[in-house]
């Protein structure tokens, strides 16, 4: 079986490369990536050098970065930047997030332009299964479920976030006393992964919004884009033109959220 690829409407470089036995991944070192959030700019670089705090990003940035991240459900297909911003910011996500010992068990599928298209419609070929044998009432599937998964499809991408369960196995065995403590932390950093590239593509002037239509469309993703099956589908994130103001949700309050002892 061939090892799961980062899709491309035209020939881009991969985000990973996979040796043999699918499980050594090389991320490919991209260019530089500059993005912007109003005045706010972000810096995505290659370098492999740790940055001194003087260099580091704002702290405002950051927080500016997090308050411009909604979910966002009326996409269009226009996209803001060239394919290859979005590959960029994808590899960075890779060599940028951590995980816990320094697993590096997530993997990334990114679906662009007909891949993306063609995600939508196998989820609509699923619950139209669902609908035939009486799982899922055909009323519900049409007022709810197909306005959905169309304007998902209407968007420009999808990012299908997994995790290598065998990839895990080793540091199980190497550090026993932990064993069962490495799968919710495999799932801490596809979170972040999810994160990272949800407020990046925000930076790029895209708008998105996260699915969890797994376990229902796992098979027929992992045959059309050669996944190896023992990979657990986790998440996926869809992304295009903001056709739609974002709504804010409401807070609770800080003060029931969070305890600080010590302050000077």
């Amino acid at each position: 079986m061939a090892a799961p690829r980062v899709l491309f409407r035209r020939p881009l470089l991969s985000a990973f490369r996979f040796s043999s036995g699918l499980r050594n991944t090389i991320p490919l070192p991209p260019s530089p990536l500059r993005v912007s959030v109003s005045s706010v700019a972000r810096s995505f670089s290659s370098s492999p050098a740790i940055q001194s705090p003087s260099k580091m990003p704002s702290t405002e940035s950051l927080v500016e970065l997090a308050k411009g991240r909604h979910s966002i459900y009326k996409l269009g297909k226009e996209s803001p930047v060239p394919d290859s911003k979005i590959e960029e910011l994808v590899n960075q996500a890779i060599l940028s997030v951590p995980s816990a010992f320094n697993t590096q068990s997530t993997r990334l599928v990114v679906l662009l332009h007909q891949e993306h298209e063609r995600l939508w419609d196998i989820a609509t070929e699923c619950f139209e299964t669902l609908v035939k044998n009486g799982t899922v009432p055909e009323e519900v599937f049409k007022n709810q479920t197909q306005p959905k998964l169309q304007g998902f499809r209407n968007a420009v991408g999808t990012i299908l976030f997994y995790e290598d369960p065998a990839h895990i196995q080793p540091f199980k065995e190497k550090f026993p006393t932990y064993k069962d403590q490495f799968e919710p932390w495999a799932q801490h950093t596809n979170a972040m992964h999810q994160y990272f590239l949800w407020i990046g593509l925000e930076s790029l002037g895209f708008g998105a919004n996260l699915q969890h239509y797994n376990p229902l469309i796992d098979a027929a993703v992992a045959k059309q884009w050669d996944v190896p099956t023992d990979y657990k589908l986790i998440a996926q994130l869809v992304f295009g033109k903001p056709e739609q103001e974002a709504q804010e949700k409401p807070k609770k309050p800080v003060e029931e959220r969070v305890k600080i002892y010590g302050r000077l």
